[in-house]
């Protein structure tokens, strides 16, 4: 079965210029199979963007990547559930489904549905293949033992799973912008202050320990996962897409060095070691798929 590396949405405000660069030389130059594109995170920076998707889409297509639009994660405005609905509405490309306000416009067509839905048994699983979901990726926080039991039932469905493999977890929502309301400013006027945290806010412990980051309305893990180490068993599980989450680093380099690692062209160490050489924000994590403290990263012999 093939494997695809896949590349999640931009998470953060960033300017529309620098989107649009990223996306070109992802387009040129990155080795993955799949492009997530949308807003997931707040409809007020949508507008700022929304006018260059189809730019970026035919771009991203000419350098052989296929585009599936995701849409927002939290639904509160009529505006946001209009625009859920039109996303979701659309036939040109596949939608990513991330909150069940969409599931009412798919009619059945064939989608994904996104790590935000929270699919954690079979049951739930085999209900939105039924309504025409074929691919399901998994919550970040899901344990070894519970991905296995859902690739197993994948499989019995004819879907496909994905599990992100890189970047920042996302760890809850929230109605309120911690974001605005860490700098004194409401929701509704918080003129973008986000923008200034490019790969979110780091949030510390009253002793000065980095705990979180927190981006808008999301509050995300301080800690980048990197299961780079788990990826052949992961597909020895049957999971066949791994996903990559944009962070302000070389992500054309992230993702030749997972390319690497998927088509067995480099070893656990080295991948691990070329990892560690991009100058992260944050160090690393694992803990969530080993069913152990999430925002730790575990060795090979701590887990024997």
């Amino acid at each position: 079965m093939t494997t695809n590396l896949t590349l999640g949405p931009i998470l953060f405000h960033w300017d529309a210029d620098r989107k649009r660069d990223f996306y070109a030389r992802i387009a040129d130059e990155a080795q993955v199979d799949i492009v997530y594109l949308g807003e997931m995170i707040c409809s007020k920076r949508s507008p700022f963007f929304e006018r260059h998707y189809p730019d970026v889409i035919e771009r991203l297509e000419r350098g052989g990547k296929r585009v599936v639009l995701s849409t927002l994660s939290e639904i509160v405005l009529p505006r946001e559930r209009k625009a859920t609905m039109d996303l979701c509405s659309q036939a040109d490309c596949l939608v990513e489904i991330n909150n069940a306000a969409g599931l009412s416009t798919v009619d059945a067509r064939p989608h994904h549905i996104g790590p935000m839905m929270n699919i954690y048994n079979e049951r739930t699983m085999a209900h939105l293949a039924s309504q025409g979901a074929v691919h399901f990726t998994l919550p970040v926080e899901l344990p070894r033992k519970a991905a296995k039991v859902l690739a197993e039932k994948a499989d019995d469905l004819g879907v496909t799973i994905e599990m992100q493999v890189f970047g920042r977890a996302s760890l809850a929502l929230s109605a309120r912008c911690y974001h605005a309301r860490a700098h004194r400013r409401t929701k509704d006027e918080c003129q973008f202050v986000c923008q200034e945290d490019p790969d979110g806010m780091t949030l510390r412990t009253l002793d000065g320990d980095n705990m979180l980051a927190i981006n808008g309305i999301q509050t995300l893990s301080h800690s980048y996962m990197n299961l780079i180490a788990e990826v052949e068993d992961m597909r020895a599980l049957g999971i066949r897409h791994f996903r990559l989450m944009p962070h302000s680093i070389d992500m054309v380099a992230v993702a030749a060095i997972f390319a690497d690692r998927l088509a067995g062209r480099t070893d656990v160490a080295d991948a691990l070691a070329q990892l560690g050489e991009l100058n992260l924000a944050a160090s690393f994590s694992n803990g969530f798929w080993h069913g152990r403290q999430g925002h730790r990263y575990f060795e090979a012999s701590e887990l024997a």
